[in-house]
């Protein structure tokens, strides 16, 4: 029956966005640790999982339309499950972009002590988590306080690149490490973004308002 498995989708669509969690968090740690297997990890075994599941959630949302026709808020869940599906795999992208530039900078020395990165990457952590528990529980509040978040990222990113590009212009050798650490800034944006984009889907779902393009005026 439809219901049990939107149940089946809601647990799959938890655990991909827990394994993808589990990437974002391993490519900080591995840069902040220096860890290169951990590193590795991320990119060589926790990727293709991810890839796994997407493909797996994506066939059996299509074939539960197909077969079930769900209608009214059954099926905008479908629509947003794809949707979030698309999100969580561009996330575990973004996760694998950072665990490889990571794999450059530990093998070099640090530009600058890590503070502000590794800021930026738990507060996307916990707009990833929020994200998602706004849309099981159909939380419109939590997913509103996800949105207000996202300003947090962009000021951290403009401070991150207001300071390199001080370091780049002090010392041109670390122009090649500075791009690296700004690339790992601008995927956790990105991430946060992402999550955005799941929290407004959301509050869609549950208060029947868009505020996307409220946002983007703002």
């Amino acid at each position: 029956m439809l219901e049990k498995e939107l149940i089946s989708l809601k647990k799959k669509i938890v655990e991909y966005a827990a394994l993808v969690e589990n990437m974002i968090q391993n490519s900080i740690q591995g840069l902040l640790d220096k860890n290169e297997p951990q590193l590795n990890d991320v990119i060589e075994v926790q990727e293709p999982k991810a890839n796994d599941l997407e493909l797996r959630i994506e066939e059996q949302a299509t074939v539960t339309m197909a077969k079930f026709q769900p209608t009214a808020k059954d099926l905008r869940v479908i629509l947003m499950i794809l949707r979030m599906n698309n999100d969580l795999e561009r996330m575990a992208d973004h996760a694998v972009n950072v665990a490889e530039r990571s794999l450059f900078l530990i093998k070099n020395p640090m530009v600058k002590p890590l503070i502000d990165i590794p800021k930026s990457a738990e507060i996307t952590i916990q707009m990833l988590k929020d994200s998602v528990d706004a849309f099981i529980k159909e939380d419109a509040e939590l997913a509103k306080n996800v949105c207000e978040r996202d300003n947090k990222i962009d000021n951290l990113n403009n401070q991150i690149l207001r300071e390199l590009i001080t370091y780049m212009f002090s010392d041109p050798s670390t122009i090649e490490r500075s791009i690296k650490l700004l690339q790992i800034s601008n995927n956790f944006e990105r991430i946060a973004d992402l999550s955005t984009n799941i929290s407004e889907d959301v509050i869609y779902i549950v208060e029947g308002r868009v505020i996307k393009h409220q946002r983007d005026q703002e």
